[in-house]
């Protein structure tokens, strides 16, 4: 009998892997890339730490966190509209640097997106309660009402994943309609109260100052960077979803592109209205006050629309748009995941089952279901783990992988064009200088944090060992350090068990390495 012949995919070709082509527009494809993002939900968690680094110029630290963001962002814009495949910063690094960069830069989004599940999970649980008056519950992040409130919206968002794209799609842009318009609702009252002198005791009118980061230590700069960088983390899945799109050279890209800025847009007006409205102190609703870290939209709810009549139902809505953008994204996390291992499975990188379509939804099933399951059990782990306070430390080590994969990106894109750079200034800026730029901004990013996570102070739990030098290690560079770890471990054990892909012979990568892969 005859050898299976092995079917080998050069520079431009795109495996066919079943999915169900045409199914988004534009502007479906815009909704998945904002709702990703999960913008009240990241504001949410995000804006009051931020505040405790840079104060007023948090601000400026919002906008200037965009500027990497966006340069990647046209890496990926340029990469998709040659190599259109769901299998993104995966396929991309494994053509551009080889299958063992590229099966890194694959479970640099899979880290991710599992990573931040269980806290997605837990704003849901504990804004269900919220948003019912059930503020005992609700307060209660280790509550096992919320666990449990929590993994039904997993479920939930799991099968509405598995079911099929427009669905996922329609359901989108229904949830990100509430956002955005209670984001804008709340951001301009809170100006309009500003310059009516009806805000609080820390409110002032909104400064030049306030745009001027040389006001900020070159550290608290640094990580108040890193830390939003978070907030813009998810516009990739409008690229994830591309087999699916309209025009998938095209589309996804544009997508992905337009979806930082209005991120930006977003970010910009609602950050200059929460610290004009609140201030920056340490007390009452002030944004340095460190009770109010954690959750500065949905405090400051009540202050901005008040406590009776139409502001009630106003900070209820607040309440439930937090609560939307937390499920919106949970399912959004869900489908750029299982595209990635789909797309891992079916260039035999990983097991073969994680390629499997559904033959009436035209989804992946099993890596939607491995997906939703291994985010239940990761979410169960960290909610009994250090009374679940490793939950927000596994959110800020999150910014370890972004930067990874994002940085990847960018540097991918160049080194795939690298012989196209010169044909134009278009192409040299385009596809070489910006994204390669975007690029190292993020490694840095990425040694920054590592260095700054290492200490026990920056996050909710730490580790002191045992044995000499008895060192005290951040909980954060433990989560983000034994994820990278384990990582490697998968792939010393993936490199014998799928050796064609490793060899080169499934994906092409560049020319220069073809060979010295075959000789391994």
């Amino acid at each position: 009998m005859a050898a299976p012949t092995t079917v080998h995919y050069e520079s431009g070709e795109v495996m066919e892997k079943g999915l169900k082509t045409g199914a988004l527009g534009l502007v479906s494809s815009i909704v998945i890339g904002v709702a990703s993002t999960a913008p009240a939900y990241s504001l949410a968690a995000t804006l009051g730490f931020v505040v405790l680094l840079a104060g007023t110029q948090s601000v400026i630290v919002s906008i200037l966190a965009f500027v990497p963001i966006f340069l990647v962002s046209l890496g990926y814009k340029e990469l998709n509209r040659r190599e259109p495949d769901c299998g993104t910063t995966f396929t991309w690094a494994t053509k551009a640097f080889g299958p063992k960069t590229g099966w890194l830069g694959g479970w640099g989004i899979i880290a991710a997106d599992i990573l931040v599940m269980a806290s997605l999970a837990q704003v849901a649980g504990q804004y269900g309660f919220d948003l019912f008056g059930a503020h005992g519950i609700g307060g209660n992040s280790t509550s096992g009402w919320v666990l449990l409130v929590g993994i039904m919206w997993i479920v939930v968002m799991t099968a509405i994943c598995y079911v099929g794209i427009e669905i996922s799609a329609n359901f989108q842009k229904v949830l990100l309609t509430i956002e955005v318009v209670m984001l804008a609702v709340y951001a301009i009252t809170a100006l309009v109260k500003v310059y009516s002198n009806k805000g609080t005791a820390g409110s002032s009118h909104i400064s030049l100052s306030w745009f001027n980061p040389a006001h900020i230590g070159i550290t608290n700069f640094a990580q108040g960077i890193l830390l939003m960088l978070f907030i813009y983390w998810g516009w990739d899945s409008a690229v994830s979803v591309n087999e699916e799109t309209k025009d998938r050279t095209r589309t996804p890209g544009r997508a992905a592109v337009i979806s930082t800025v209005l991120l930006l847009l977003i970010y910009a007006l609602v950050s200059v209205a929460t610290v004009a409205f609140a201030g920056v102190g340490t007390t009452g609703v002030g944004l340095a006050n460190p009770d109010n870290s954690s959750d500065v939209i949905t405090i400051l709810g009540g202050a901005v629309f008040g406590s009776h009549g139409v502001g009630l139902v106003f900070s209820k809505l607040l309440t439930l748009m937090v609560l939307s953008s937390a499920a919106a994204s949970t399912q959004t996390t869900i489908l750029p995941t299982a595209r990635t291992t789909l797309s891992m499975a079916a260039y035999k990188s990983i097991p073969k089952a994680f390629s499997k379509i559904h033959p009436r939804y035209l989804t992946p099933t099993v890596s939607t279901l491995a997906m939703g399951g291994v985010s239940i059990l990761l979410y169960m782990l960290f909610n009994f783990v250090a009374a679940g306070n490793i939950i927000p430390d596994s959110v800020t080590a999150i910014g370890w992988f972004i930067a990874f994969y994002y940085g990847l990106t960018g540097f991918a894109c160049t080194w795939y064009y690298r012989r196209e750079l010169n044909r134009s200034a278009r192409d040299l800026w385009m596809k070489g200088i910006l994204p390669s730029l975007g690029g190292v901004m993020l490694f840095v990013a990425l040694l920054v944090a590592a260095y700054y996570d290492w200490k026990p102070i920056t996050g909710y739990t730490s580790w002191s060992m045992q044995f000499a030098p008895h060192w005290a290690i951040g909980g954060i560079f433990l989560i983000g350090s034994l994820t990278a770890i384990f990582g490697v471990v998968l792939l010393l054990l993936a490199l014998p068990t799928y050796r064609p892909f490793f060899r080169g012979e499934v994906m092409s990568p560049a020319p220069e390495l073809a060979e010295t892969l075959r000789d391994n």
